[in-house]
């Protein structure tokens, strides 16, 4: 995998995000695990980030993600921390945390190179986006390649779900 044409990628759908904001007057917030804040340090790489970025949380842990998302502790033992529901909670409790942000995008996965299983492979990553006022767009993933690949793959899909979010409005 090309680093250089993901992170080209990931620049140019960051630089659409800004002009596209300037027609929208929406305020995003990150809830972000796997990606450890490359979603909102991507946005806010250009100037001016601050008219459409709220700011980001990192949860990486499930303490974190009960204690700062509102994550319900049945959700993390049924389901486990990378999964649909968790993404859900995630993306909500985002937006329940942050008032002044009015759609949010959630990412959890497993960005190797350990931690795989058979029913939860290396590179399954959920991401899920939500408006203030409607129901959460979740996904699943399943991205190959070293730790830093799945990481910006996984960025580039949150970030393509934030750009159709501003072509549907």
């Amino acid at each position: 995998m090309n680093m250089t044409l993901l992170k080209n990628k990931c620049d140019k759908l960051c630089q659409d995000i800004a002009l596209l904001s300037q027609k929208f007057p929406l305020k995003i917030v990150t809830a972000e695990s796997c990606t450890a804040g490359l979603i909102c340090s991507s946005l806010t790489n250009l100037a001016g980030s601050s008219h459409y970025i709220e700011g980001g949380l990192i949860t990486y842990s499930n303490e974190m993600k009960k204690n700062i998302l509102d994550v319900s502790e049945n959700s993390l033992n049924q389901f486990g921390a990378v999964s649909e529901q968790v993404a859900k909670e995630m993306v909500q409790g985002a937006l329940k945390k942050t008032p002044n942000a009015n759609c949010a995008v959630s990412v959890t996965g497993i960005a190797g190179p350990d931690g795989g299983s058979f029913s939860k492979p290396i590179g399954l990553v959920w991401i899920a986006f939500k408006q203030s006022g409607h129901q959460p767009v979740v996904k699943k993933n399943n991205f190959y390649g070293n730790r830093n690949e799945i990481r910006l793959q996984a960025t580039i899909n949150a970030l393509v779900l934030i750009k159709k979010h501003f072509t549907w409005v």
